[in-house]
């Protein structure tokens, strides 16, 4: 009720200006073709919404996101109004016969109200755009309950006791499925609920009064006692499998178990909600990545986050639960049999009904059917549902057997995130930040300062493929650093220091990293980006330092595009306001020299000398250390002849600085970015966390830890 009288006064409303400024004939025409748009919309949008979905887990462009953000804003709004409408008119005209001329056969249009419910719903592929939305399923649930009201409202007003009138009470029933599966997924995705969801039942533990009271007994009747430590209890690792000691000879299948087995059974996801795990956890895990190879170990890594994308952001957890399956299988019967009861009975050119109603209650029912059978194939291609075919292909009886095995020997390697990172490089922005078109556009274009930078930024933006040397790089640096429990500690502290010390040259620039933390990625940013255009230009590409210089180069601008465009996944500071001065440092030398080009900047700031330290001549006025940047460059140049060993420095020092960010990003914000895409950071982060570089192992769990013993 409280639907159909705001949306009454809206439409009132709304008539009122037509009859104002539309002649007679055109509000006639959007009479009748008002609410057949809007559902019509609505479908198209679903359709949209199921087919794209899933894949900005693996595409990181904007064009899909800004697509999908649109198709995912639209819809709810869409079906609402169409709602709405319906209400408002089936409300206003009690015989519906005499209303057909002018709005359409309200006796189809009330039927359409379940396919409205189950566009609410949404489809298996998304439910939530972002993390922020499961925030909200308080707000779904209101709408739950309102549109089914409104639902079940427009149904009676239009009840005629014909054939239609009751085949909209099974699509209703569908309809209340979906919307609740929608809005029972929110709130299990929602962050405190998913949290809370793993928390054990209060455990005081064994009791310490009885226990000293017994002491005391035993100690008053003469007895020597004292409190004997108990074994764990836990298991030597030494029979632990590592990831690739399997009796299964299929990668992915393998691959598939193993994340599985991190993921739900060692309940890895407790990292994305910010909870910590036991030691027993992280030795076994630790034990499992020592023994692989970066390939193997990426590739259970993309699984894991593939299952905790799916977990926050599509419908998965209802779909692959008994009572999912039931409800998947009850609603597609049931949109089927209502097709095939309405073909039947009511054909294209049927004369009770008008022609053009008629067409569009098809195009719902094949659209629904459609949509039905789409989630059903996706279902049955997911990595969830590989996972259940292998481990029950001898159960299922279909075939004797054969469907569920052949199912088990095809488990593919498809894409599952990006497989890609960004590069921002302030060198290149700046230069070509006045230059560009959009710069030259937007100044006759009212526009905050603020935003017409960020808009600059994302036109920079570029993308890389992460080629398979990086992860190697990544994986033997991180791996080789586990195996000591010193430099683990030092790792979740350091960015930079224990790669310069290893390499004999902290003395020289431990200024470069004994400062915050964005102020060191501004500084080896520069740096680096300074030395690759340089060291290019005198060797060219083929040296044997290059893959270094070129890991180096790519994490730099990866890092700085995290600085710019992700702050929020680094420790707090003034990273922006620092990026900003620094920018506009460079703009103003850049433009004093008359510099146009990446390769004329690079020689102009060769020639700066830099022996006075920055910050002594500019003070704090400035946040700007983009002559800062300039001397360390100077610095990695005058080292000395070995090229590859100055290098492989740098890229130690990148790594370094890369494992330190995503140790400090929370695992909600992790999270977060795995609707974009997915981030190389992410990936760092969970390797980081199966090797046990990080703070998220804390709890030792176990029994009893003494016993009493009496003598």
């Amino acid at each position: 009720m409280v639907l159909r009288i705001l949306s009454s006064f809206i439409l009132v409303d709304q008539k009122r200006r037509m009859v104002e400024v539309f002649p007679d004939h055109l509000r006639k025409e959007w009479n009748r073709w008002e609410l057949r748009g809007l559902v019509l919309i609505s479908l198209a949008v679903q359709m949209l919404l199921i087919f794209s979905g899933n894949r900005r887990k693996y595409i990181a462009k904007r064009r899909i996101r800004i697509l999908i953000w649109s198709a995912y804003m639209l819809a709810d709004w869409v079906a609402t109004v169409a709602l709405g409408v319906l209400v408002d008119r089936l409300g206003n005209f009690g015989n519906l016969g005499n209303s057909n001329k002018e709005y359409g056969d309200l006796t189809l249009m009330a039927f359409w109200a379940p396919f409205l419910l189950l566009h609410l719903g949404g489809p298996d592929t998304i439910t939530a755009y972002a993390l922020a939305d499961n925030e909200l399923w308080l707000r779904h649930l209101l709408g739950l309950v309102v549109q089914t009201i409104a639902a079940i409202y427009i149904t009676l007003l239009a009840w005629e006791g014909t054939l239609v009138s009751f085949l909209t009470i099974p699509m209703l029933l569908c309809g209340v499925i979906k919307y609740g599966e929608r809005t029972w997924v929110l709130m299990s995705a929602n962050r405190d609920q998913f949290r809370e969801s793993f928390l054990t039942d209060k455990d005081p533990g064994p009791s310490y009064a009885n226990f000293m009271e017994e002491y005391r007994l035993k100690k008053a009747e003469g007895y020597h006692v004292s409190a004997a430590q108990l074994e764990d209890g836990y298991d030597d690792l030494e029979n632990t499998r590592g990831i690739t000691s399997t009796d299964d000879p299929d990668d992915a299948r393998r691959s598939l178990h193993k994340a599985y087995y991190f993921f739900e059974t060692l309940n890895f996801k407790l990292l994305f909600v910010d909870l910590i795990l036991g030691f027993q956890q992280r030795d076994e895990s630790k034990a499992s990545f020592e023994k692989a190879n970066s390939d193997t170990a990426f590739e259970v890594i993309e699984v894991e986050l593939g299952f905790a994308y799916d977990v926050f952001y599509t419908k998965a957890p209802s779909i692959y639960t008994p009572f999912g399956l039931v409800f998947r299988l009850m609603t597609s019967c049931i949109t089927l049999t209502v097709l095939l009861a309405f073909a039947t009975s009511i054909g294209v050119k049927s004369h009770e009904h008008q022609l053009i109603d008629v067409v569009i209650t098809y195009i719902l029912l094949i659209g629904a059917m459609l949509l039905e059978a789409y989630a059903i194939r996706s279902m049955l291609l997911s990595d969830w549902a590989y996972l259940w075919f292998s481990r029950n292909s001898s159960k299922i009886p279909l075939f004797g057997g054969r469907l569920g095995s052949s199912h088990h020997q095809s488990i593919p390697k498809h894409k599952r995130w990006s497989n890609s990172m960004h590069q921002y490089s302030l060198l290149d922005f700046c230069l070509s930040q006045k230059s560009s078109a959009f710069h030259k556009i937007s100044r006759f274009i009212p526009m905050h300062k603020n935003l017409r930078e960020k808009l600059e930024g994302f036109l920079q933006l570029e993308h890389v493929e992460i080629l398979p040397g990086m992860k190697s790089s990544i994986f033997d640096h991180f791996t080789q650093k586990s195996s000591d429990p010193k430099l683990v500690k030092e790792l979740s502290t350091c960015r930079g220091a224990v790669s310069l010390k290893m390499h004999e040259t902290l003395h020289l620039l431990n200024w470069t990293v004994d400062v915050e933390f964005d102020h060191s990625i501004l500084i080896w940013h520069i740096a680096t980006d300074l030395c690759y255009n340089s060291y290019l230009k005198s060797y060219g590409k083929e040296t044997e330092w290059y893959n270094d210089m070129e890991l180096s180069k790519n994490l730099g601008d990866y890092m700085l595009y995290i600085l710019v465009m992700c702050p929020f996944m680094l420790p707090m500071g003034i990273g922006i306001i620092r990026f900003r001065d620094t920018c506009a440092e460079a703009s103003v030398f850049f433009k004093e020299k008359s510099c146009t080009s990446k390769p004329e900047a690079c020689e102009m700031l060769k020639q700066v000398n830099t022996e006075v330290f920055p910050s002594q001549v500019k003070g704090d006025r400035s946040k700007s250390v983009f002559f800062e940047g300039c001397k360390l460059a100077d610095s990695l140049r005058n080292m000395g002849g070995d090229h590859k060993k100055m290098w492989k420095m740098v890229g130690d020092v990148w790594l370094e600085i890369l494992g330190y960010a995503a140790s400090q990003c929370r695992g909600f914000d992790h999270a977060q970015q795995l609707q974009t895409g997915g981030e190389l950071l992410t990936h760092v982060w969970l390797l980081m966390a199966h090797l046990g570089i990080n703070e998220h192992f804390m709890i030792k769990q176990g029994h009893g830890r003494v016993k009493l013993a009496a003598v």
